[in-house]
């Protein structure tokens, strides 16, 4: 029986059972909302890249939040649009750890660039006198850097975990892969297959617990004085709503995962597994553009200047 299970390198997906004649408008509505995900974020990289006046913490922070808006959604796109056409929904297993590793480890550093964004609003607002000397540039990349890396290489232990696990089954009953679902169909759990998770969840739970201290602390600081109640809703709403956003739509999803149930049609329960991946990648850009008085400036600026030289030739 042993010798059987090991052998498993196909999974097979069965969140799109039910799509129907509908697959054609789910296919054209997918891309259009790829084609918007990767029209807003490359509008904030590019727009931050270019415009030297937006080269401080905050917007450098906002930058690597929408590169990794794209990394994220590459592991979830091409394939959903690939299974959208085909009428048979399988994976490799590789490919499945690799999607879960992908999609996990861009929902981490979300948490990790968020965590930083409000740590630097924390500091401009409640110690502007240290601002400059405590958000250098030198330190600005060293955060970057560490946003980057922890939920990279952290991810990549979750994975390496699970793949040492041999399949009792092929069946992951959703529209994409996740570590946590690939457990659930493993002979039996190791202790690392465990405890690696948990370290990642206490980590990251540490993550919102500091985000939580910090807003509570820059709440209080703001409500004694106009201009501070000012400068919050100029800088701070855009990324609370935007944390708030990201926060429902990943307890949303684990919720599901964990406590799903029959009773629910599959199209509320799909819509439910990707909120994660539409609507963070697309608003925040939009609510930082749209709310950010700089950034807007700066894209309002530039297309204006492209329009007058096409204009011009």
């Amino acid at each position: 029986m042993m010798d059987n299970v090991s052998v498993i390198t196909m999974l097979t997906l069965s969140g799109l059972g039910g799509i129907g004649n509908y697959r054609v408008t789910l296919f054209a509505l997918t891309l259009l909302c790829y084609c918007v995900i990767w029209l807003v974020n490359m509008t904030i990289i590019v727009t931050v890249i270019v415009d030297k006046n937006l080269h401080e913490p905050m917007y450098i922070f906002l930058c690597n939040l929408c590169i990794n808006a794209l990394y994220g959604t590459a592991g979830f796109y091409p394939k959903f649009l690939s299974d959208l056409l085909s009428h048979t929904h399988v994976i490799s297993y590789a490919g499945c750890l690799l999607q879960g590793f992908v999609l996990h480890s861009s929902l981490t550093a979300d948490l990790s660039l968020l965590a930083l964004m409000a740590y630097d609003r924390y500091v401009a607002i409640c110690r502007p006198l240290v601002y400059h000397s405590v958000m250098t540039k030198q330190k600005v990349c060293v955060f970057v850097f560490l946003a980057w890396f922890f939920p990279l290489f952290m991810l990549f232990c979750s994975t390496i975990t699970t793949s040492m696990s041999r399949l009792c089954g092929s069946h992951i009953p959703k529209i994409y892969c996740v570590n946590w679902l690939v457990s659930r169909i493993a002979c039996a759990a190791s202790i690392a297959s465990i405890a690696v998770p948990a370290f990642n969840y206490t980590f990251y739970i540490g993550h919102l617990l500091f985000i939580g201290w910090s807003y509570a602390n820059l709440i209080r600081t703001c409500l004694t004085s106009r201009e501070g109640r000012t400068k919050f809703m100029h800088t701070c709403l855009p990324h609370f709503i935007c944390l708030v956003t990201f926060a429902v739509c990943v307890l949303f999803d684990l919720l599901y995962m964990r406590f799903s149930s029959s009773d629910l049609s599959e199209s509320v329960q799909n819509f439910m597994a990707i909120e994660f991946i539409v609507i963070p990648p697309i608003m925040n850009p939009l609510m930082y553009g749209l709310k950010l008085t700089k950034v807007r400036n700066s894209i309002t600026q530039f297309m204006l200047l492209n329009v007058f030289k096409c204009t011009q030739t």
